[in-house]
Order: C-alpha cells, then structure tokens, then sequence
C-alpha cells in the first residue's frame, strides 16, 4: 500500500510538472507587453464600446504566477475580462484577476510619500550648485506641500526639485491587467486575452449626389472610427457590428463631429468591408489589418453605388391640433418638406444592410460643381427596404389652409371641412401629398382629390399642381373621439 502512494505521489510531482513553487506556495513574477503580441482583433459596436481579443506569446514559470499583462486599453471594463489558455489548456488556470489603474503622476507620487521622508533640492545658479535638504512631507492637500524640517514646518518654500528614494508599490505607470496564475505547462504558449472597453465608436456617414432631373443618384458609403480607449492597436482585425444591442452597464457616450472628410472625398474607393449576419444583428469585417491609434479617427470606404433610382416627394403635413376646434383663422405660410426616397435592392443597385447614420445630398450647379442640398440620419436599414432622406423645405411651393365648416354632431363627433391651397411658382409640374393627421376615427364624406387611407387616423391626398399655377383641395370629414 506504501508503494502504492509512493507512486502516486510520484506522478502528481513529476509526470503533471508539479513544481517546487506550488509545494512551497512561492509565487514568480512575469510580465507580457506588446512585444509579445501575435495578433489583435477590435470589433467596435456603434453604441460607443469595442471588444479587444489581444493574443501574445509568452513563457511562464511553472506554480503559482502573478502575471502583468501591460499595455492595455485605459477605459477597460475590468469586469468583461477573460483570458483564454489557447496552447496550455487545463495547464494553466486562472486563481485571481485584478485591474490596476493606480497611474503614476507626480501629484500621486507625493500622495504616497505623505509621513516618509525625501530630499528637497534647492538649485543655486549662481554658484552651479544643488543643496539637498533631508525632509518629511507631513501633508499634501490641493497640491500644496507641507515638509518637516528638522523642528520646524515648511510651507511653500519653494524647492526646485523633490527627490524620492523609490517607487510606491501601489502605482503604477500605465493600466495593468494582473493574473494570479496556475500554470503546469513550462514551455512558451499563447494566451489570449478577451476584454471590453469604453471609447471606441464608430458611425456611418454617406453621400448622395443627384442626378439633374432628380431621378437617379449616386451612393458612397464611409465608416468613421473613434478611437479614445486609451490604446493603439496595430495591424489590427477589424470588424464592426451595426445593431441595437443590449447593455446594462452604464455608458459613457461622447458626441464627435459627423463632419466627415466624407464630403470632400470624391475619388472613387473599392468598399474595403465584407457584410454578414451576426445573430440579430449586422458585422463589417475590414479586408485587411488596420492601425488604431489612440485619439485618432479613421475612416475606410463601406460601399459605393450608382445609378440608383430615386422619388422626389412634396410633402404638406397637418397638425393634429387643427381639427379639434372651431378655428376662424387662416394658417398662412404652411412649409411644403422635400424629400428623396429611393429602395435598398439588388435590383437599385444596392441591397447591402446599411448601417445608421447620416446622408448628405449633392447635386451639380450649372457650372457642374457639387453643391450641399441637404441632409437627415437614417436608422438600421435591411435590404428590400425604401430609404426616406429629408432635404429640407421647398422655397417656390406656397401653401395655406382655412376652415370652411364646423358642425358638431354629438359630444364627442364633429362634421369639419377645410380648404387647402398650393401654389407652384416652380418651372415643372409637381404633386405634393397633403397629410392630414386627424388622430381619432375619421370618415371623409366629400373632397376634391382622391386619397388614400394611411393608417387608422391619417389620410393623405394626393395634389397635383401645375407650373406656376394654384390648386384648391377641399374636402370635408366626419371625426369621432
């Protein structure tokens, strides 16, 4: 039976590297940097945070280890972090993670020195000497020292230089990923570390330019990526997701100028991002590895699109408020909203999933120089879906509105009638969709144009008005609230 757990023993110290560290609980130190990086992966999230796959290859002493894996992003989220033993599998376990963002300044140094002693140095320039003077910094409140020199206290003397023997052990220089490790595999492995992490961002920008009769556009497609974490990561994989996901950490979002080079950019760029589906959302893989630099923002082509067919629409929206009451007033100077909708297809020569953002709309002067017409944000876009772009509000289009009857039925029904009246002083004719948003069970019971019933509480008429010409809609409606 002796034998027995005799060789046993045997086994577990020598044939699964068993160490003298772990019997004597002696714990080694080891630290990784960015020289042992074999490669980083970054997908950004467009709600304002990314995940950083950071994988490096380094030796570990065998037992217990506390490893420093520096050169981290400085808004980490310590709780996201995982680190992934990918050669030493079940060798190497993980007894303990800590963050350490404790930073080095000189403020922090002097904090740490409050009771001990250090050495004032007082330059004389006259004489080219340095006179030390042994101290003990008693407080440091608001940056203001206090020293003890011999039997006497010093405020604000003046000192040219503080000098301190070493280095706090609870500072360090930049943040820190700190595991307390098991490790049985003695050779060099790859470990990866997984984590998330604040200030990254990124966001869509893209550029219309309509064609002269306003029927076809062309679409460029651009990615601005924000980078404030804290890290630069080099010859990067990059992705990106585009999606409403969910988090409940609390986040803390910046705004950055949607300005982009984007508009200035006409030269034409092969799309340099492959689409695919990521649960319930959309991901952009970059073809090709990218720096990151920490305040930096990057922008790479996401598509570029052309000959897309596009409608023009006039559009004359009511307020809800109108139809509720007896009203003797004209509502004079109603603004007519212009917008260009056009279709996410294959067959309109997209059908890409299009990130949110914002579209800015060109369109060439008569001496062919692309010239800002307007602009508005698009949401999540899947393909076989109709894009609506608000340009702004027509100038030539004059439209005003008057009650022309009001009977009320009961308590809570009304007979109204209204007249509404376009006028064209454009070189074209055009139809503008007069909506009337009633907001309550509505029945028309005569009118002048036709219409269509939008939804339960809105109707919309379609009104043709010549060049340089006036038309009246008219039409009454019963309404029940």
């Amino acid at each position: 039976m002796k034998n027995l757990l005799l060789i046993l023993s045997t086994i577990l110290f020598t044939g699964f590297g068993y160490s003298e560290n772990i019997k004597t609980n002696k714990i080694s130190d080891a630290t990784s940097t960015l020289a042992d990086q074999k490669k980083i992966a970054v997908t950004i999230y467009n709600a304002g945070f990314g995940v950083v796959r950071d994988q490096r290859e380094i030796t570990l002493p065998t037992g217990i280890v506390d490893l420093k894996f520096m050169e981290v992003a400085s808004r980490i989220q310590p709780e996201t972090v995982q680190i992934d033993p990918v050669t030493a599998g079940n060798k190497l376990t993980v007894l303990e993670q800590n963050y350490e963002y404790d930073l080095m300044s000189p403020a922090k140094l002097m904090e740490k020195y409050v009771g001990k002693k250090v050495t004032l140095i007082q330059k004389n320039d006259f004489k080219g000497e340095r006179l030390p003077v042994e101290a003990t910094l008693i407080s440091y409140n608001a940056r203001q020292p206090i020293y003890k020199i011999g039997n006497k206290i010093v405020i604000n003397r003046g000192f040219e230089e503080v000098e301190l023997p070493t280095i706090p052990e609870n500072l360090v220089s930049e943040p820190t990923l700190i595991w307390k490790l098991e490790n049985f595999f003695p050779k060099k492995q790859e470990i990866v570390a997984n984590y998330m992490t604040r200030g990254m961002r990124w966001n869509a920008d893209y550029v219309a330019v309509l064609s002269a009769d306003d029927k076809k556009c062309g679409l460029n497609g651009w990615v601005t990526i924000d980078n404030n974490c804290g890290a630069t990561f080099k010859n990067a994989q990059l992705k990106l997701v585009a999606g409403d996901v969910q988090k409940l950490q609390p986040q803390l979002f910046y705004e950055n100028d949607s300005s982009s080079m984007a508009e200035v950019k006409r030269k034409r760029n092969k799309p340099a991002f492959k689409e695919e589906s990521l649960f319930e959302y959309h991901m952009y893989t970059l073809d090709r590895p990218t720096t990151l630099k920490q305040n930096q923002k990057k922008q790479v082509s996401l598509l570029e699109a052309h000959g897309i067919d596009v409608t023009k629409i006039y559009r004359c929206i009511g307020q809800n408020y109108y139809y509720r009451s007896r009203r003797g007033d004209m509502i004079k100077n109603i603004k007519i909203g212009v917008f260009i909708s056009f279709m996410n297809s294959k067959t309109n020569n997209l059908g890409m999933p299009l990130p949110k953002g914002t579209v800015r709309v060109y369109k060439a002067d008569s001496s062919g120089n692309n010239q800002f017409i307007g602009e508005d944000r698009i949401d999540h876009t899947p393909k076989n879906e109709k894009i609506e772009v608000k340009l702004g509000d027509a100038f030539d289009i004059v439209s005003e509105r008057r009650q022309t009857f009001w009977k009320r039925l009961g308590d809570s029904t009304y007979d109204t009638g209204w007249e509404i009246k376009i006028r064209n002083h454009k070189d074209e004719d055009i139809v503008v969709n007069v909506v009337e948003p009633f907001g309550c069970d509505w029945t028309i019971l005569e009118s002048s144009q036709d219409y269509e019933k939008r939804d339960a509480f809105t109707a919309v008429f379609k009104v043709p008005v010549k060049k340089d010409s006036e038309t009246v809609l008219t039409y009454i409606v019963r309404l029940k609230w």
